[in-house]
C-alpha cells in the first residue's frame, strides 16, 4: 500500500488521521488507529489493538505488541520492545470533571529499551538506553541506561548487556 509517498503496509481495519508520516516497512495490523501528528519510524511493527497518538515520535525498528496505547508526549526511540498491553499515563493526577491536557508530561523510552507485558510507564520518567522493564511493573522514577526493573513500584535489581543476554542481579 502506498501512503504519503512511503511504502509500508496498513491493515484494512486499521485507521490513519491526518498528517500522519509511516516510514518504509513498516506494517500496522489489524484494529489499529495513528491519529493526527505523528511520525512512524521505518520496519516497525505495530500489533492489534495499538492507539497512537496525536503528536508522538516513534523511532524506527519499533516493535509494538497488541492492546498498546501511546499518548502525546510519550517519545520512544529506536530498536524499543513495548509488550502487550503496557499502559502510558499523561498526567499523573486524573480526575474525570478537570482537564488537564496542558499538564501532559513527557515520558522518554530512549534505544534498545524493552517494557515487559502489563507494565505501566508514569509519565515524566525517562527509561534510558537498553533499559528492561520486567512484566507488569510500575514504573515510578527514572531508569539508569543498561538496567533492569522489576516491581511494583519498580526497582532496580540488576545490569543487563545491549544484547539482553547477561544480567548481572544486585
Amino acid at each position: 500500500m502506498k501512503f504519503n509517498n512511503q511504502n509500508f503496509y496498513l491493515h484494512e481495519s486499521s485507521y490513519i488521521d491526518r498528517n500522519v508520516k509511516v516510514g518504509e516497512g513498516t506494517k500496522i495490523w489489524h484494529f489499529s488507529h495513528i491519529l493526527d501528528n505523528c511520525i512512524i519510524g521505518k520496519n516497525c511493527t505495530i500489533g492489534q489493538n495499538v492507539m497512537i497518538g496525536p503528536n508522538v515520535v516513534i523511532g524506527n525498528n519499533v516493535k509494538i505488541q497488541n492492546n498498546v496505547s501511546i499518548y502525546d508526549g510519550v517519545e520512544v526511540h529506536d530498536d524499543v520492545f513495548l509488550g502487550p498491553s503496557c499502559v502510558f499515563t499523561n498526567v499523573t493526577n486524573p480526575r474525570s470533571e478537570i482537564i488537564r491536557k496542558k499538564e501532559f508530561k513527557k515520558t522518554l523510552i530512549k534505544r534498545g529499551s524493552t517494557i515487559g507485558a502489563n507494565s505501566t510507564i508514569v509519565c515524566g520518567n525517562t527509561l534510558g538506553e537498553y533499559s528492561f522493564i520486567g512484566a507488569g511493573a510500575v514504573v515510578t522514577k527514572d531508569i539508569p541506561s543498561g538496567f533492569v526493573a522489576f516491581g511494583n513500584p519498580a526497582k532496580i535489581v540488576g545490569k543487563i548487556s545491549q544484547n539482553g543476554e547477561s544480567i548481572e542481579y544486585f
